[in-house]
């Protein structure tokens, strides 16, 4: 089966929450609308995705280009009406959003005149979410355009930690929960993790996701830690290539350079030593005086002197 089409931005536009979000949903896209779009999941043939060349559109109001981010061409299960996906993730609060999601799908409607899907995910911390651009007048109503949405933050985490799919465990990181529950959303992240026993790059990839929105400080990990080890398969999470081992990586670095720097102060030292003993030996001073002044030894300062 071919992947989704991931759209990509230009690079100066493109950030970081774009790409983790984009290559999240690209990798999982089946188990993405399976979790949160389950109409949806169960209306589409899968085996019928085909990737789409890069959507590309210049906005000759605002004179810029806008590329979408995830754009699927598929099929209705059991039918030939083909359908295009369109999903548009957004990390931040913008009132016009709506207007900018009917822009898209007019857009995509224009080139491929197919029925289309609209879908937008919001991950700012605002409740705050619009599914509706409408344009009307006092005397006349022209349309009422609706998208589908998934907003993360009106999620409860609790409602899906039993789950097995590996874009619901990345995204608890982005769910609803308090300050003081990070510490037991981590630990059931974990158990998920755990459970799902996916290949070493994915497990990386969501990993990676749930780390990025969900930071813990040393208490809270150690706290993380103490919960994990009064597991029954405390070994088995142990085992993942989790935080805790790019963490002593980062551990290991740090006290690398701290022990490098040691060395190089007193390498320069040593070298400094050596450039005043030299300087003596310039001006012909005793070899006795200069291992008293530089407490080198006579036969390091002999090897010296053959240098000059």
């Amino acid at each position: 089966m071919l992947p989704p089409t991931l759209i990509k931005e230009k690079p100066h536009g493109y950030t970081k929450h774009d790409q983790l979000f984009k290559q999240l949903i690209h990798t999982f896209f089946d188990d993405f609308l399976e979790a949160f779009f389950p109409d949806v999941h169960q209306n589409i043939d899968f085996q019928s995705i085909k990737p789409f060349s890069e959507e590309v559109y210049t906005d000759l109001v605002q004179g810029k280009t806008r590329r979408l981010d995830i754009v699927v061409e598929t099929k209705l299960k059991g039918t030939d009406t083909v359908i295009i996906i369109h999903i548009e993730p957004q990390n931040s609060k913008q009132d016009d959003f709506h207007e900018r999601m009917f822009h898209y799908f007019s857009l995509l409607y224009n080139k491929y005149r197919k029925p289309i899907i609209p879908i937008a995910v919001f991950s700012y911390e605002e409740k705050w979410e619009r599914n509706l651009y409408t344009m009307e007048f006092p005397f006349f109503h022209v349309l009422s355009f609706h998208y589908m949405t998934l907003h993360l933050r009106k999620r409860d985490w609790k409602n899906y930690i039993r789950s097995n799919n590996p874009v619901v465990a990345a995204l608890l990181s982005k769910m609803d929960y308090k300050d003081n529950e990070k510490v037991q959303v981590k630990v059931e992240f974990l158990k998920m993790m755990a459970r799902m026993e996916l290949d070493p790059a994915r497990q990386r990839l969501i990993y990676g996701f749930f780390e990025t929105y969900l930071k813990l400080n040393e208490e809270q990990e150690e706290a993380v830690m103490e919960e994990i080890k009064q597991l029954d398969n405390a070994d088995k999470i142990m085992e993942l290539p989790i935080s805790y081992e790019e963490r002593g990586i980062a551990k290991g670095k740090e006290i690398g350079e701290k022990v490098g720097k040691e060395i190089g102060r007193e390498i320069g030292k040593q070298i400094g030593i050596k450039e005043v003993a030299l300087e003596m030996l310039r001006k012909e001073m005793p070899i006795e005086l200069i291992a008293e002044v530089t407490h080198l030894k006579k036969e390091e300062i002999e090897r010296l002197r053959e240098t000059l």
